[in-house]
């Protein structure tokens, strides 16, 4: 509901004149400044400040590449990296936006790298080292302006593993189960990682969990939907649809409960489902194919307002349970 608006029909029905309609919006809180804006706004001007500089040193490296010379680009990323862990160490107050910085300075330091020395590595090499190097960084700040992007760079070096042991190619052979099923196990692992199982120890909150759980699920979607519209339905569809409905029943539990992370995964549960509706109903069909669509969009919305409404239902059963508690 939109509060302001709730004002102006509460003054026009009782015909409130201009000193008591602005008297109603003082005590409705409408021009006071938001409680949580001074502490949220230099937090998030020094992030955003933080992102833009790292890639700011990495597209000025790019831009000067033939003026700086080689040594002068690893010494300058080097040193920006270098500089950005002592400003942490000296003033822990900007520790999280110069730990950011630092984590950038990885990134840039390791494809500069790949883009001088051809030493013939994988790029999911590259990024797993900055996985593991960055980690430290990660660990310290505690935070999930670190946290979100390493999920992003953990996931990245996963699906390049992947492409890298099933030819270099984005594909879904029967010969490569073993690999999807381990490059899942992989993503699986980080989110228990970032799970509020471990966020005492490590800091993470909910936003790099989430980001883990949507690249995931639209990692497992995608391959098993793959396997679906091959020859044959392939055991990737149905590995990927037990997957989901697992993770989707550990996530509507009432310690797990997430209900970004269970939208998620449902969003991707009922992608698989419709999917396999559509290919049961259209595989080899012949005529009219009118009343197959019909099924299959009645059977969609059905399935999506059934979602909905178990995920909204669990989400007032939980909040009840705590405000009891």
């Amino acid at each position: 509901m939109d509060v302001r608006l709730a004002l102006y029909e509460l003054a026009a029905r009782h015909h409130l004149d201009a000193p008591a309609a602005r008297e109603l919006q003082h005590l409705a809180g409408l021009n006071r400044e938001p409680a949580a804006l001074a502490y949220w706004l230099p937090r998030g001007v020094a992030v955003l400040a933080a992102a833009l500089g790292g890639l700011g040193i990495i597209f000025w490296i790019a831009a000067n590449w033939d003026t700086l010379g080689r040594f002068g680009r690893f010494a300058l990323l080097e040193f920006f990296f270098l500089a950005m862990c002592l400003g942490a160490l000296w003033k822990p107050a900007a520790r999280t936006p110069l730990c950011l910085l630092a984590l950038l300075a990885i990134g840039g330091l390791f494809a500069y790298f790949g883009q001088t020395y051809q030493t013939g590595a994988d790029p999911w090499q590259l990024f797993a080292l900055w996985a593991v190097l960055s980690l430290p960084l990660c660990l310290s700040a505690r935070s999930d302006v670190l946290w979100t992007p390493w999920a992003l760079i953990v996931i990245t070096a996963i699906a390049l593993w992947v492409h890298a042991h099933t030819g270099h190619r984005w594909r879904a052979e029967p010969d490569d189960l073993a690999v999807h099923a381990i490059g899942w196990g992989a993503a699986l692992a980080l989110i228990f990682v970032l799970s509020p199982v471990l966020q005492r120890l490590i800091g993470a909150g909910p936003w790099a969990l989430r980001t883990a759980l949507t690249m995931t699920t639209i990692m497992i979607t995608m391959t098993a939907l793959a396997g679906l519209f091959s020859r044959e339905i392939a055991a990737y569809y149905w590995l990927g649809l037990v997957m989901l409905i697992a993770a989707a029943g550990v996530l509507a539990s009432p310690r797990l409960f997430e209900i970004y992370g269970l939208s998620a995964v449902s969003l991707g549960l009922n992608t698989l489902l419709v999917a396999g509706l559509a290919h049961a109903l259209f595989q080899g069909a012949r005529g009219d194919k009118m009343g197959s669509f019909l099924m299959l969009g009645l059977a969609a919305a059905g399935l999506l307002a059934a979602t909905v409404s178990l995920i909204l239902r669990l989400s007032r059963r939980y909040e009840a349970i705590g405000a009891s508690a």
